[in-house]
């Protein structure tokens, strides 16, 4: 937020979190007289009301024009999530579920089930980054002929996340001079990092390349194409978003098209998403605060996971401020502890 919260009393406090509760279920504006009986607090209408004011007058709650109930801003949301809002602990059986899920093999799938548990345990959009490439390691390389001047380099990266590459080659290779490339490049480099490699092998050519055999030479021919930086990969994986079509909050067309054009560009999200890769635990950014017009009426709940105690990517989920925030949190932070530790030693 830019402005200082304003600090509130504790009957300002219950008042303001049961209004945000009951605005969360329902979808409506909250009235001074349903808030006078579901708030547990001994006050009359008018007392409520004359509270409730306050609180619009901080920011807090607004009126919309047709109801004379109060709905929360996005200053309200945020007091109510950084001080008032009470998570629920994931149940076991939904953990024992996502650990389940997330035992595929390979990065890549780990990536996209996770992202798509996120969306199926909150019915929200949900938003994964594929991990950096810095935790890219190369565990295996296969060579195999295409046509007289094209092979396919097979690697297998972080154990289990396997990547084909086409190369070009300056004249045909038989299938022995492949497998012996491949078997050097293996035999010496295997549990490096991919750039690394590279380079590593390019220093060998330019230092020893009078004294180098033919099948170093081509091995390390090949591995310079085989390694080099390709296409770049999805930045992160977006599932759900189909969800948010159908909820009641986000039925306005223009705004839907917006968000979705976003998510083709992606790179408004991946700033945001790169922002949270910052943070040390679950992070929330409640409409305007996202410095994005398309997010206007959205809330994003992000959380990075780790491998080996370094922050390799971050995941989220993406919906309406009027989201279940209590549910929506400890979901996404415990997804990310179970990524993390899924991906470990991949």
């Amino acid at each position: 937020m830019n402005e200082q919260t304003p600090a509130l009393k504790e009957r300002e406090q219950r008042l303001l979190k049961t209004l945000i509760e009951l605005y969360i279920r329902d979808g409506q504006p909250v009235g001074s007289r349903t808030l006078a009986k579901t708030s547990g607090l001994e006050l009359s209408p008018a007392t409520v009301r004359n509270a409730l004011a306050d609180l619009e007058e901080m920011g807090l709650l607004a009126s919309p024009h047709t109801s004379a109930g109060r709905v929360p801003t996005d200053r309200g949301y945020r007091m109510f999530v950084d001080s008032l809002v009470q998570v629920r602990p994931v149940g076991e059986d939904t953990i024992a579920g996502l650990q389940k899920s997330l035992r595929k093999e390979g990065v890549s799938a780990l990536v996209r089930t996770a992202s798509s548990l996120l969306s199926e345990v909150t019915s929200l959009a949900g938003l994964v980054t594929v991990p950096h490439r810095s935790y890219a390691s190369l565990r295996q390389i296969e060579f195999l002929p295409l046509t007289e001047t094209q092979v396919l380099a097979i690697l297998v990266i972080n154990e289990r996340d396997v990547e084909n590459r086409v190369i070009q080659t300056p004249r045909p290779y038989t299938r022995s001079e492949l497998e012996s490339a491949a078997n050097y490049i293996n035999q010496h480099f295997a549990g490096r990092d991919l750039a690394e490699v590279r380079v590593a092998m390019l220093r060998e050519l330019r230092a020893a390349q009078k004294s180098m055999n033919e099948m170093m030479l081509n091995a390390i021919s090949m591995a310079e194409q085989a390694l080099e930086p390709g296409e770049p990969r999805d930045d992160f994986v977006l599932t759900g978003e189909t969800r948010l079509m159908h909820i009641q909050d986000m039925a306005d067309m223009d705004r839907l098209r917006g968000l979705f054009e976003a998510f083709q560009r992606k790179q408004d999200i991946l700033n945001l998403l790169d922002f949270s890769l910052k943070g040390r635990g679950v992070q929330i950014f409640i409409g305007q605060e996202a410095g994005l017009n398309v997010l206007d009426g959205c809330s994003l709940v992000t959380a990075p996971y780790r491998v080996e105690g370094e922050v390799v990517g971050v995941l989220g989920v993406l919906g309406p401020t009027r989201m279940s925030y209590e549910s929506v949190i400890p979901v996404v932070d415990i997804t990310a502890k179970l990524l993390g530790a899924a991906l470990q030693g991949r």
